[in-house]
């Protein structure tokens, strides 16, 4: 019993003394590393310079633009149109040239594809500076044709608006059963825009 006390407390004995080893040279790896000395920081990288390009005929392009207000207006107009004509389930969009949505508006129970529709004839009037009914009967053939253009339809509905003379936007109206209808809602949008530039 004596025996096994002794081996206890050597055991004990040799675990301190290889804990402390331990220890110290763990500590002395630490030490080291926060002695040693710091690595250089990355190099920054210079800031690109911006050019500050002047406005000039040569440089820069004016682009004209129908206002967010004249837009609002134009698309409630074109609805009211429709709302009237009993048709309040179409949707109504005002795009720029490229096709960016400057306002739309969806009547009661317009179905999803009405907005798509809307968006694609004021784009393809837009684009081509033609009412979409005109641009349609351009459309013959069985071959490829301008009506496979991504993002165009080429169907009645859609109105392009002119400053100048010069294509700047279109209005499109998709959802009535026939696009003559939709056309008709279009141009009363149109006329919106028109009426309160001759204020």
């Amino acid at each position: 019993m004596k025996m096994s006390k002794k081996i206890a407390a050597a055991a004990a004995a040799g675990a301190l003394l290889l804990t402390g080893g331990l220890t110290a040279a763990a500590n002395a790896g630490t030490s080291a590393a926060a002695s040693a000395p710091a690595a250089a920081p990355a190099a920054v990288p210079a800031a690109v310079p911006a050019a500050d390009v002047q406005p000039a005929p040569e440089t820069v392009v004016a682009q004209n633009r129908i206002s967010v207000g004249a837009s609002a207006d134009a698309v409630k107009a074109a609805l009211a149109k429709c709302q009237a004509d009993k048709l309040p389930f179409v949707t109504v969009a005002l795009v720029d040239r490229f096709g960016t949505v400057q306002a739309l508006l969806r009547g009661d129970n317009a179905a999803e594809h009405t907005i798509e529709a809307a968006q694609q004839k004021a784009y393809t009037a837009a684009a081509f500076g033609t009412p979409t009914s005109e641009l349609a009967k351009r459309i013959n053939g069985n071959g490829p044709s301008i009506a496979d253009l991504p993002g165009t339809l080429f169907l009645a509905g859609g109105v392009p608006l002119k400053v100048n003379g010069v294509s700047v936007a279109g209005i499109g109206v998709g959802g009535a059963p026939d696009g003559a209808l939709d056309e008709a809602c279009a141009t009363a949008g149109a006329e919106a825009i028109a009426a309160g530039t001759a204020k």
